[in-house]
């Protein structure tokens, strides 16, 4: 039987008067890497708020880890990196982190080889307002990374990022999954499918395709999942 950490049941959203999700339903499996792939717009960060619990919903059911989202014994065992900074930009990147460690209880001997982990050994008393954008949100998943949570909702944590630090991160959340951590990666650069276990391709606030990346292949009968991707969207248009 399989062990589901995150339920999403005929959810719908409405922001402004605009519907931004219909009707969607969703499951992921605890110890997996699933990714949220779709174009910018198409409902990802709105989906991955009502998960964490932030999202106001008009209708639906979303459960995490076998209870409520947003409840206080469901977010400490939440890890969420926005797209936005979440960290603290008038601080250095090591009294960042000895700052989250101290919430997390975690010790002073995590933070190098978590700065390790996510490539950024060489900036640990740089000033995080100084850094780039992809270096903050490598800050922001290292402060997750020391709560040691058991789900991480990742909002498009490798934009920005050279080819060889997208590369280290999916190995590091691929290392994440093997010890049974879950984890939802959003992304809209699709060639970021193939690098995940199971893949929900998402449009206008539906999902397209809940799959397996070679499910997904079989299915359209493209090898490319950007293909795919295109085959999937104009079906569903026509």
């Amino acid at each position: 039987m399989l062990n589901i950490d995150i339920k999403v049941a005929d959810l719908r959203v409405v922001r402004g008067g605009t519907v931004v999700i219909p009707q969607l339903t969703i499951s992921v499996q605890r110890g997996t890497v699933t990714g949220l792939l779709g174009p910018s717009g198409c409902g990802k960060s709105t989906l991955i708020r009502a998960i964490v619990g932030i999202q106001a919903t008009a209708s639906g059911t979303v459960t995490v880890l076998g209870g409520p989202a947003g409840t206080p014994e469901t977010r400490r065992r939440v890890g969420y990196v926005t797209q936005a900074s979440s960290i603290y930009p008038d601080l250095t990147v090591i009294q960042n982190l000895r700052y989250f460690a101290s919430l997390a209880g975690a010790p002073d001997s995590a933070i190098r080889q978590t700065l390790s982990d996510v490539g950024l050994g060489d900036k640990i008393s740089a000033l995080v307002g100084n850094l780039s954008g992809g270096q903050r949100t490598r800050v922001s998943l290292a402060a997750t990374l020391l709560a040691d949570p058991a789900v991480y909702l990742l909002d498009e944590p490798t934009v920005g990022l050279d080819p060889i630090l997208r590369r280290d991160l999916w190995q590091l959340f691929d290392g994440l999954a093997e010890d049974g951590k879950t984890l939802l990666v959003s992304s809209h650069v699709m060639d970021e499918a193939g690098r995940c276990d199971r893949v929900l391709l998402m449009r206008e606030g539906r999902i397209l395709a809940d799959a397996t990346p070679d499910g997904l292949r079989a299915q359209t009968g493209h090898h490319d999942l950007e293909a795919a991707f295109l085959s999937l969207a104009e079906g569903a248009a026509a």
